[in-house]
């Protein structure tokens, strides 16, 4: 299937669309741990015209889900960092958690306690709420 998904699809992240784009306009800077493939535009500016910086993208190994993209190659991706993280030893900030997918949607999203999803018993009205009506 993957011929058929890069030709007809474009929420798998590759297309040949985004192929040619690369090939024509791209330089591969370095991937990560989730197979992500990141790239800078070889000359010109971007989208970011009016800062005069050029265009960085990824490419997803898989769905293409954002969420899969480390806090380094996030700040490399935002113009926060002008190093690449290949190109300079990146440490971890302490508060920086594992990557952990979105969850929505699926039995192991986040159900805060009242939600008529979430196991176990809604707490009893207290009285306080008073519906707005209009005069």
């Amino acid at each position: 299937m993957g011929i058929f998904s890069e030709i007809f699809s474009w929420w798998g992240g590759n297309t040949w669309g985004t192929r040619l784009t690369i090939a024509r306009q791209g330089r591969y800077v370095g991937g990560d741990s989730f197979g992500n493939r990141y790239y800078e535009q070889i000359k010109g500016v971007g989208a970011e015209a009016c800062h005069g910086r050029p265009r960085r993208w990824v490419t997803y190994k898989g769905l293409a889900e954002p969420s899969k993209v480390p806090p380094e190659w996030h700040g490399w991706l935002h113009h926060t960092f002008d190093t690449p993280p290949t190109e300079e030893r990146y440490v971890p900030r302490a508060w920086e958690k594992p990557h952990r997918p979105n969850m929505t949607g699926t039995p192991d999203a986040y159900r805060p306690s009242g939600s008529i999803l979430a196991s176990g018993q809604r707490p009893k009205a207290t009285g306080d709420y008073k519906p707005w009506r209009p005069d």
